[in-house]
């Protein structure tokens, strides 16, 4: 096993690789995207044995995330076919600027570096990291969690294969073999080595990533996602919409946490959503959520009363804590008390309450009248994310291309001086 300062060196020496030209760069995505499908069947069977591996320490809905399918692997071949097919941010003019004294300077877009990314559980993040990095001009280090380490791994070596089809090396999306602490603290140190670092996965894990990281760091994903419906609301496309952002996959970062009913539809409105959430899903067959209510919404439906930290809990499974506020400006304050910064929305039939709404709350996406499952860089039309940064320098909501690139001054001249 190679050890994580090598594959720094050698990730670093292969980054002059990627002065190739943009056709050979699309070159290598597509040959990725094609590796992935055709050693579909052992990417499967390294996953099997992870899923094995961790189905005694994991619940039902963290073991979601783990798993792949023959679906999950097509769709991510085809994020990489769709990254391929995006316009290069490498070398674009984002500003040109003709000063009196005739010198030309040109804003112009460059890739950062290295970039490392440290991620659990959730194999399709390999190859969507992978290949987001190259296509901008960025090598990558790729450091998944011990529980996905043989799926991570398979992943890999398709991606290592698509790499030297196009004729790259496959250290440009170098891969840390070790899973210990010890190589993510090296990784957060890596000075000279790692221009940025992204941490993505728990609260913890990006905790310590921004508290000890001696190299640059993008502060991802945690998500205590709200919605308020206010007095205005379409009501059974709201029962749809918080359904949808609860339910459809509790495991990810953009799920609701927390739901914000106006005080003057709250005796109506929340006892049809306690039956669409609970009864109406056990009839299904699907799994019902659990209601943490606050007192006003505890007098109207039944569910479990609301400890102290359920309104700052990201709950990544079937839970939601529900609260009634008097009005737009109450749901804004309790979001600020509570927002981690990711997504939040309004259901409103009120322009002047949307108005207010998008203009107060801070957070890198604002809905209104939508699920917040749509924060996600294929929704947004990136063709995949690295993460969805919370915070505001120098990336904020989900990173794709643009947000891997720098910039630097390009000034032209013809013999002036100052």
């Amino acid at each position: 096993m190679k050890t994580t300062r090598e594959i720094l060196e050698e990730t670093k020496a292969a980054l002059p690789f990627l002065t190739a030209s943009r056709e050979r760069k699309n070159a290598a995505l597509l040959a990725v995207a094609d590796r992935l499908e055709r050693e579909q069947e052992e990417i499967l069977r390294a996953n099997r044995l992870d899923v094995e591996g961790a189905k005694d320490r994991y619940g039902e809905v963290m073991m979601d995330r783990l798993t792949l399918t023959p679906e999950r692997i097509a769709a991510m071949a085809g994020g990489v076919r769709e990254v391929a097919e995006l316009p290069d941010p490498e070398g674009r003019v984002l500003r040109r600027v003709v000063r009196p004294n005739g010198l030309v300077i040109e804003k112009t877009s460059v890739p950062l570096g290295v970039v490392a990314i440290i991620y659990e559980s959730r194999p399709n993040v390999t190859s969507d990291a992978a290949v987001l990095a190259l296509k901008s001009g960025n090598a990558v280090i790729l450091r998944g969690g011990r529980e996905a380490f043989r799926s991570n791994a398979a992943i890999v070596a398709a991606i290592h294969h698509g790499l030297e089809d196009a004729g790259l090396p496959a250290a440009l999306a170098g891969f840390i073999e070790d899973t210990s602490h010890a190589s993510a603290d090296e990784l957060m140190q890596a000075v000279g080595y790692v221009d940025l670092l992204i941490p993505r996965g728990g609260a913890g894990l990006i905790r310590r990533c921004t508290e000890n990281a001696k190299v640059p760091c993008i502060q991802t994903g945690t998500g205590i996602c709200h919605i308020f419906v206010d007095e205005t609301a379409d009501q059974d496309k709201a029962l749809s919409i918080i359904e949808n952002a609860k339910a459809s996959r509790p495991s990810v970062c953009n799920a609701e946490e927390v739901l914000l009913v106006h005080r003057s539809i709250a005796a109506e409105f929340l006892p049809k959503l306690c039956a669409r959430l609970t009864r109406e899903r056990q009839e299904k067959g699907l799994v019902p959520v659990e209601l943490r209510l606050d007192p006003a919404a505890a007098a109207i439906i039944p569910g479990t009363p609301a400890g102290e930290r359920d309104f700052d809990t990201e709950f990544l499974d079937y839970i939601l804590a529900v609260a009634v506020v008097d009005d737009v400006d109450a749901a804004i304050r309790h979001i600020a008390r509570h927002s981690t910064g990711h997504s939040e929305a309004i259901l409103t039939g009120s322009e002047e309450n949307a108005s207010t709404f998008t203009r107060l709350v801070d957070a890198s996406s604002v809905y209104v009248n939508a699920s917040t499952r749509f924060t996600d860089g294929g929704e947004f039309g990136l063709g995949c994310e690295m993460g969805i940064s919370t915070q505001k320098l120098h990336a904020r909501g989900p990173m794709g291309l643009e947000e891997l690139n720098s910039y630097k001054y390009i000034i032209r001249g013809s013999g002036q001086i100052r």
